[in-house]
């Protein structure tokens, strides 16, 4: 059996690189991180804790820790029903601690939609070929996991902003196939925010806001969004985990996602 990651990096120093005129996204992608040194806050804690000296500490060393201050949305993540809205279904939405892990361990699919467009929304035509090219059946109740190409770009890119995104008919046309989750590499799952706005503005119509997620109040999906390493899956024949944090009636969670491949 062959693990493979699928959780794109989290790195504080990320922050400075970031385009000008993207700093105000930082939150979804960069955590805040403030190291808590050995030989510096570490020690002194210590020293404070048991009442001794920082000469009674191994090489004048306490432990090292960190304080971390991240939104539940944060890098590679797992969306609950409840990100989408209070309801689903017509029941009330369900939480990321409601989720149990059986539902977050499943067989995969990785749909190569490479070469869409940036910036445009993904057709459900462009779906049904990705799966055809497969030349497997989407598993009832798995995962389909949609790859843009997206890997190819950092966080210092532009083109890590502009994406191409689904929209509300490609989203129930995934869950139609049977698929519970629904994952991406891109940085959202929707066409990307400007692109929703502007075309929101010239029509007026409000189906064009965010209509990729809000799809997910008709049929119970979890999305995953910035997942990475898509490249190194089979298209199919492999299970997949997304696990999150248990944390308590929140929306999502950031997650660790592992591939579990025959060697």
């Amino acid at each position: 059996m062959k693990l493979i990651d699928l959780t794109r990096l989290l790195d504080a120093a990320d922050r400075d690189r970031l385009p000008e005129r993207y700093k105000g996204w930082g939150n979804n992608l960069v955590p805040n991180i403030e190291p808590i040194t050995p030989w510096g806050e570490g020690a002194t804690v210590m020293c404070s804790l048991f009442g001794c000296q920082k000469h009674d500490l191994p090489g004048g060393e306490g432990w090292g820790d960190e304080r971390l201050r991240i939104t539940t949305h944060l890098g590679t993540h797992v969306d609950a029903p409840l990100h989408y809205g209070s309801t689903c279904e017509g029941k009330p939405a369900r939480t990321i601690s409601d989720i149990a892990l059986e539902e977050l361990y499943v067989d995969g699919m990785v749909l190569d939609l490479r070469g869409s467009t940036q910036g445009e929304g993904i057709t459900v035509e462009a779906l049904k070929a990705a799966i055809a090219a497969t030349g497997a059946k989407p598993p009832e109740g798995g995962a389909l996991m949609i790859r843009t190409g997206q890997e190819a770009y950092t966080v210092a890119d532009e083109g890590m902003f502009s994406y191409p995104g689904m929209t509300r008919d490609g989203t129930l046309f995934l869950a139609d196939q049977g698929a519970k989750i629904l994952g991406t590499d891109a940085m959202g799952w929707d066409r990307p925010f400007p692109v929703m706005r502007k075309a929101f503005l010239a029509t007026g119509n409000a189906g064009e806001i965010w209509d990729g997620h809000f799809a997910g109040r008709d049929r119970e999906v979890f999305i995953v969004q910035q997942l990475d390493n898509l490249r190194s899956l089979p298209a199919s024949g492999f299970k997949v985990g997304f696990f999150p944090l248990r944390l308590a009636g929140c929306s999502a969670a950031p997650a660790r996602v592992v591939a579990f491949v025959e060697a």
